[in-house]
């Protein structure tokens, strides 16, 4: 995990602005909230397990939540702290904790009445390591929690690859990603030894993600393409945004759409929602 928290510590000021950064990468959030919006109970304490440097737990705490932020990397959590004084939510962010998704030891059976890891997951390479993080999440859930479990969609990654990353198609090291989806880091000459290429990653199938936490007894209740039917037309999507009743118009649809499995499977986020 040493190359995971080692990226985070870089680019934590680039994790906080990700979801912000444009109207397409906005979208992961909005579909995201509104799948909150949806499931979470009126109220309770609730873990941002893997919640970086905070955005959800500053998002949930504005609405009276009770949060708890949990992340690997130091330095994301020093950014949240700031950003979580600023917000002036620092008396319903409950607890700051350095940690990891796979270790929750240091909290309750049942302790919670929701728990998001939106992300954290994607960097889980090792079978075992994915087994313990669904084992540890779902314990720390009451009994009727939801679950929210966000991962990279591996045919998203194969379209960036189409996209943008042609010569990765044919890299000898990508292998590995091409038949299972795991990306073990390593500098990549495509990419000049930055980005995603320098951490270890997973990319997975929806149904690969819904079988392993079922296993676990959760009870699947949606999945949604975090980006809908805007999937990868970032230009397009970024156009429309400035015509509002187009933009509306097109928000409508996504949302009505994100779940439907024929778009779950090509977007490049995806949403688990469950029930312990």
């Amino acid at each position: 995990m040493n190359t995971v928290k080692d990226y985070y510590d870089r680019w934590s000021e680039v994790e906080w602005k990700r979801l912000s950064h444009n109207p397409y990468r906005h979208l992961e959030f909005v579909v995201t909230m509104h799948f909150l919006d949806k499931y979470l109970p009126e109220s309770g304490l609730l873990l941002d397990a893997g919640g970086g440097p905070g955005r959800y737990s500053i998002e949930l705490a504005k609405k009276g939540y009770k949060v708890v932020l949990l992340d690997l990397s130091p330095k994301c959590l020093e950014l949240a702290r700031r950003k979580i004084s600023r917000a002036h939510v620092k008396d319903r962010v409950k607890q700051i904790v350095e940690g990891s998704i796979s270790d929750l030891s240091m909290f309750k059976d049942g302790q919670f009445d929701a728990v998001l890891c939106l992300g954290a997951f994607s960097h889980l390479i090792e079978k075992r390591d994915r087994e313990t993080a669904a084992d540890e999440i779902v314990r720390v859930a009451k009994k009727g929690a939801p679950l929210f479990i966000s991962v990279i969609n591996l045919y998203g990654v194969f379209k960036t690859l189409l996209q943008r990353l042609q010569d990765e198609l044919v890299d000898p090291s990508h292998e590995e990603l091409l038949t299972s989806g795991v990306h073990r880091a390593h500098p990549s000459p495509h990419q000049g030894g930055k980005g995603f290429a320098t951490v270890d990653a997973i990319f997975y199938h929806p149904n690969d993600l819904k079988e392993l936490f079922e296993a676990k007894g959760t009870t699947t209740l949606e999945m949604a393409t975090c980006e809908g039917l805007s999937s990868h037309l970032q230009a397009a999507t970024n156009r429309l945004c400035s015509d509002k009743e187009k933009w509306a118009k097109w928000m409508g649809l996504l949302l009505k759409t994100c779940t439907d499995p024929i778009v779950l499977g090509m977007g490049e986020h995806f949403l688990y929602v469950g029930r312990k």
